[in-house]
């Protein structure tokens, strides 16, 4: 048994010591430059004032001309090229012009560019020497998921000097993504080698995610054999503890031990956050929960907002289902809005009865919402900067409704609940408490990184001189 754990050590410490390092080294630089995304900060600076024109397609006729028959939000912007509506159903989204109602989707390159052009001035950049430079479904920045209803994108290079790239979204023709010459530069360093993610294989959701759970597990598989090996191997004499091996492999036996713990609850929580429903639930909501939750509102109802106009401060407007009703909220700044309620009186967001009121047809036993603090053991932020977000416990199952714009932000089921401290806490350490010290937190994962590191450096020198030895012999 030991010869077949010792031989099934090395040779797997062979085949993934430098993938070790790398997840090691890759992952200090993640911890400080995240993958490159367009923050709901960059994307609201870049919204002009909304002007609904003087002629006006009401937003039941824009629901209907979008051909979304399952619409649960529709949203009101000012494009470059005039005011449209983005409905959005569970799948699926379309772009209605307001002036006519017919399709507002991107297919010229001219407005774009033209809509790029007008969103970076907004937010203060250089946009004189901008050009589209691809039009694509995918490139290295854009493998995500979440781009999938916005694809093929066109990609517009500002000329600036920071380099910057935005891309807009050839189905509504909004700005969804950003980044820098920095930004990517760092991330060829972090995110992309150590989530593996070439384009050509992130591409392939199915392919990558079993790639990478599969290198994960038996990375983990050799970490659990080496930790084996390192207790087992330990030598008391005259009350001393000391390691039988010499030289290369006594440092990686001595490394080894002392980062033993950090090593295997970080190899197991990063091969957790490829889980993806293996073991842990998704946080999903159920097709029942999901029916009530997307359950179309009746859109012919929102004429009777006409009564409340826009307030002239207004970025964005939004319509969206929430309990059988239709509101009507007003983006007025980053952490502002109004929100119109069915019976026309306004507020800022949703009050904690209607969220019960809600849940209570999610499921049975819910207690009365309360709010999510912001040292939460399982945070929730709203959209809006400062908005509540409500927690329903209706026994096991929790609810966090935003009461800014009413979706779910989480769902936690037991299961849920584990996998945030399993692969969240785990893997990047955000502890309440070390959350609520970020330069202490910051010190514990650098240091922890570069100690396993260190360790990953020996296996590959001992790896490698096995591997002279072996086939020099």
């Amino acid at each position: 048994m030991m010869s077949a754990i010792v031989l099934s050590h090395r040779w797997l410490g062979i085949a993934f010591c430098l993938l070790f390092a790398m997840w090691f080294a890759t992952g200090i630089v993640m911890h400080f430059v995240p993958f490159p995304s367009l923050t709901e900060a960059e994307r609201f600076a870049g919204l002009a004032p909304v002007d609904r024109g003087e002629t006006v397609t009401a937003v039941a006729d824009a629901v209907a001309a979008s051909g979304i028959a399952d619409a649960t939000r529709v949203r009101l912007i000012r494009r470059s090229d005039g005011p449209v509506y983005i409905v959005s159903g569970p799948l699926r989204l379309r772009a209605v012009r307001v002036s006519d109602g017919q399709s507002a989707s991107v297919s010229s390159p001219e407005i774009a560019l033209a809509i790029a052009q007008a969103h970076v001035r907004q937010r203060g950049l250089d946009a004189a020497h901008a050009a589209v430079v691809a039009h694509a479904d995918y490139d290295q920045w854009s493998v995500p998921n979440g781009f999938d209803r916005h694809r093929p994108l066109f990609r517009i290079a500002l000329g600036d000097a920071a380099g910057t790239e935005v891309y807009v979204s050839s189905l509504t023709g909004e700005i969804v993504l950003d980044t820098t010459r920095s930004e990517r530069g760092w991330n060829l360093a972090g995110s992309v080698l150590h989530w593996i993610y070439p384009t050509v294989l992130r591409s392939n959701w199915a392919l990558w995610d079993g790639v990478v759970w599969t290198l994960s597990l038996l990375a983990l598989v050799a970490a659990v054999l080496g930790a084996l090996l390192g207790v087992v191997g330990l030598r008391i004499r005259e009350r001393q503890i000391s390691s039988p091996y010499r030289g290369w492999h006594a440092l990686h036996h001595a490394v080894g031990l002392i980062a033993t713990t950090f090593v295997l609850t970080w190899i197991f929580s990063g091969w957790l956050s490829m889980d993806h429903g293996r073991l842990f639930s998704r946080g999903q909501l159920t097709p029942a929960e999901a029916g009530v939750m997307n359950a179309p509102p009746d859109w012919k109802s929102t004429a009777a907002f006409d009564r409340t106009p826009i307030s002239s401060a207004a970025r964005e407007v939004e319509w969206f289902g929430f309990n059988g009703a239709v509101y009507r909220r007003e983006r007025t700044g980053f952490d502002k809005q109004i929100l119109v309620r069915p019976d026309d009186r306004e507020a800022g967001a949703l009050s904690a009865e209607e969220v019960a009121s809600l849940v209570r047809r999610l499921a049975e036993g819910c207690g009365a919402p309360s709010v999510v603090a912001v040292n939460d053991d399982y945070p929730a932020q709203s959209i809006i900067p400062g908005a509540p977000v409500y927690r329903s416990r209706c026994g096991d199952l929790w609810f966090d409704i935003d009461s800014a714009d009413g979706s779910v932000v989480q769902r936690l089921d037991a299961s849920r609940r584990a996998y945030r401290w399993l692969y969240g806490a785990l893997h990047t350490l955000d502890f309440p408490f070390l959350v609520a010290h970020p330069h202490w937190r910051d010190v514990l994962i650098v240091g922890l990184c570069v100690l396993g590191l260190v360790f990953s450096i020996t296996g590959t020198v001992i790896g490698w001189r096995r591997l002279r030895l072996s086939f020099a012999g």
